[in-house]
C-alpha cells in the first residue's frame, strides 16, 4: 500500500510517521528465565510484518506484548504513539477494539454457534443488536468465504480449516486497523494454507489493515510479508547479540548474511542437534552424579 492510500484511511489527525506499533527496548522475564530481552521494533501503518522463528524465541509473548495482555519487566510498548501501560482500563478496553485477534487454533467458544462466535465483538461492546447485527455477522462470514448456512452450526462441526476462517471473520468484525495472526496455518494441509493467505492478502487490499504475523510457515511469509523479523531464543545467544537475525524483505531470506537464518528458513537441523547434544554433555557434566540420582 503507497504513502498516500495509508493516509487515506488513516483516522483524522492521525500522522503517519508515527508507527502503529512500536517496541522500545522491552525485556520479558519470568523469575530467570528471560524471554525477551531489549527488543527494539516498529511497525509502520498499512505494513505486513511477518515474525519468524523457532519455537521458544519469544514470537507469541511478543504478540501479547503488542495487545497489553502481558506487561514487559522493562521496555516500552507503544501503541500509535500512546505507551499502552499508561492507560486506564476503560482506554485499554477502547484500544483493544481497534485490534484483531486470529488465535492459532481458532479459540472458537465450543458452547456458541458459528453465528455467535462472530457476533461475540459486537454484542461484548454493545456495538449492534437485532438485524443489523445478522447482516454485519453475513458479510464478515461472507468476506471469509462462508456461507450463512454455517450460522447455526457448532465449531466442533466444522473443519480446521473453516474454524480458522470463522477465527478470522470474528476478528474482522469491529473493522480493526491492525490484524494480529498467531500461527494461522498451522495444521492446515496446503490448499487450505494458502485460502488462509489469500484471505490475510485479501484483508490488507480490503480493510487496509497494518497486520503482524506470527508464522513457522516460510510459504505464509513468502507470500504475504512486506517485511521479515527473525528472532533467536535468548539463551542462545553469544555476549551482546541482539534478539533480532535478520529485518528484511522476504526476498533477502535466503541469500542473510546470519547463517542461522538459512538453517531455518530451509528447515536444517544439523547444527541445532550438534547444540543439543553439547547441551545435554554439559549438563551431565556440572551436575556430579547426575546417573547415580536415577537408578535402574
Amino acid at each position: 500500500m503507497n504513502a498516500q492510500a495509508i493516509q487515506d484511511v488513516l483516522p483524522p489527525g492521525t500522522d503517519r510517521r508515527t508507527p502503529l506499533v512500536e517496541l522500545r527496548n522491552v525485556t520479558l522475564r519470568f523469575g530467570r528465565q528471560t524471554i525477551l530481552n531489549k527488543l527494539s521494533l516498529q511497525v509502520p501503518y498499512g505494513q505486513t510484518l511477518v515474525v519468524i522463528g523457532e519455537s521458544g524465541c519469544g514470537k507469541t509473548m511478543l504478540l501479547k506484548s503488542i495487545v497489553g495482555l502481558i506487561r514487559p519487566t522493562d521496555g516500552q510498548v507503544l501503541y500509535d504513539g500512546q505507551d499502552i501501560h499508561r492507560l486506564n482500563e476503560l482506554e485499554m478496553t477502547e484500544l483493544r477494539r481497534r485490534h484483531g485477534f486470529v488465535f492459532q487454533n481458532a479459540a472458537l467458544f465450543d458452547s456458541m454457534t458459528v453465528g455467535e462466535n462472530v457476533a461475540f465483538p459486537l454484542v461484548h461492546h454493545n456495538i449492534a443488536s437485532g438485524r443489523r447485527l445478522w447482516r454485519i455477522v453475513s458479510d464478515a462470514l461472507a468476506d471469509v468465504g462462508l456461507p450463512d448456512n454455517v450460522m447455526p452450526k457448532r465449531p466442533a462441526e466444522l473443519s480446521g480449516g473453516m474454524r480458522k476462517r470463522v477465527g478470522l471473520a470474528r476478528a474482522l468484525v469491529l473493522n480493526p486497523e491492525l490484524m494480529l495472526y498467531d500461527e494461522p496455518t498451522t495444521g492446515l494441509d496446503p490448499i487450505m494454507s494458502d485460502v488462509i493467505n489469500e484471505l490475510m492478502l485479501r484483508t490488507r487490499a480490503n480493510k487496509h489493515v497494518t497486520s503482524i504475523i506470527i508464522t513457522h510457515d516460510m510459504r505464509t511469509a513468502r507470500k504475504v510479508a512486506d517485511r521479515v523479523v527473525m528472532l533467536y531464543p535468548y539463551a542462545r545467544l553469544k555476549r551482546d547479540e541482539g534478539q533480532i537475525l535478520y529485518d528484511g524483505p522476504p526476498e533477502g531470506l535466503d541469500s542473510a548474511e546470519d547463517p542461522r537464518v538459512g538453517q531455518f528458513v530451509r528447515g536444517e537441523a544439523g547444527e541445532r542437534l550438534m547444540e543439543m547434544r553439547q547441551a545435554t554433555l554439559d549438563a551431565f557434566r556440572d551436575t556430579p552424579n547426575l546417573v547415580d540420582r536415577y537408578p535402574r
